[in-house]
């Protein structure tokens, strides 16, 4: 178990640089998750190879992974969406309502009844969220494509969660992130088609923020998450990924001196997230060691 959260944090703080990456990348957020996956993907199959790992998989069950895949494409548009119309630090922050979504959606998964403490700490980040943009409606367009993420966010871990008892992690990993590369191209075709000055071809500093972006904020990010998720909760999960704009945030006040442009209300409700978060580590350190005191005594 400890491993398991070790792993986890790893993914976290990966993932703290992903809003920095996707304001640095110039370019539309489509072609942005198009050329990420792309990369990605074919990183992940030379690994593969490299690993001789031989998997073979029905249909039905590449097709179930690559669902899940599609699902995580939508939440990266919409997550890079609500940067770019916004900025690091509201993309995400409303990342944080993964853990709200999560707490509403995974009894409806796994028929089970309402943890009232998973509802009530996500309830206190929701409250953090609502005092932070109560304040601040200059950039509502972002906020709703962010909420909409968050969401995506969420129902993404609840499904990758019945695949990872199930498949091998690799393998998971590389058939999602190929049908993000597959789904977001035909998505970004269509929107050229729409919209002819699309910008498609990235520049030397995109293509090298672009191989940096993939390899350490997708492929290991994503090995460590799903390694993680082995042994903790989908709730623990969303949960720790809080962390995540507490990272970006302080890269985006040094890198873009974001601060400048943010209501002191934004702390205060940053504070509330954090305070969720160190309650819900709190609960699961004590659980486990009530589990252990228990094991000891049979």
């Amino acid at each position: 178990m400890k491993r398991a959260y070790i792993y986890l944090h790893i993914a976290v703080l990966l993932a703290g640089f992903t809003g920095i990456f996707g304001k640095l990348i110039d370019l539309n957020q489509i072609v942005l998750v198009f050329y990420r996956t792309l990369i990605a993907s074919g990183m992940l199959g030379v690994i593969l190879l490299f690993l001789n790992r031989k998997h073979s998989y029905k249909f039905k069950d590449i097709l179930r992974i690559a669902v899940t895949g599609m699902v995580i494409t939508l939440h990266w548009i919409f997550f890079y969406g609500s940067i770019k119309h916004s900025n690091v630090s509201i993309g995400v922050v409303c990342f944080c309502l993964t853990g709200f979504f999560t707490s509403v959606l995974s009894p409806l998964f796994k028929k089970n009844k309402f943890d009232k403490y998973e509802l009530l700490l996500s309830l206190l980040v929701l409250l953090g969220i609502v005092l932070i943009f109560s304040f601040d409606t200059t950039y509502r367009y972002g906020i709703l494509l962010g909420v909409i993420g968050a969401f995506l966010a969420s129902l993404f871990t609840l499904l990758n969660e019945q695949l990872i008892d199930k498949y091998d992690i690799w393998d998971i990993n590389f058939y999602q992130i190929l049908t993000a590369a597959i789904f977001s191209g035909i998505m970004a075709l269509i929107y050229k088609t729409i919209d002819p000055n699309l910008v498609v071809i990235p520049t030397k500093i995109d293509w090298i923020n672009l191989v940096i972006f993939a390899f350490f904020c997708t492929v290991l990010m994503y090995a460590f998450m799903l390694m993680a998720q082995r042994e903790v909760s989908a709730f623990t999960v969303n949960l720790s990924f809080n962390l995540e704009p507490i990272y970006s945030i302080i890269i985006a006040m040094i890198l873009f001196h974001e601060n400048k442009v943010l209501h002191p209300t934004f702390y205060i409700g940053c504070g509330l997230i954090v305070l969720s978060i160190s309650i819900q580590m709190w609960r699961l350190a004590r659980m486990r060691k009530k589990n252990m005191v228990l094991s000891s005594k049979l």
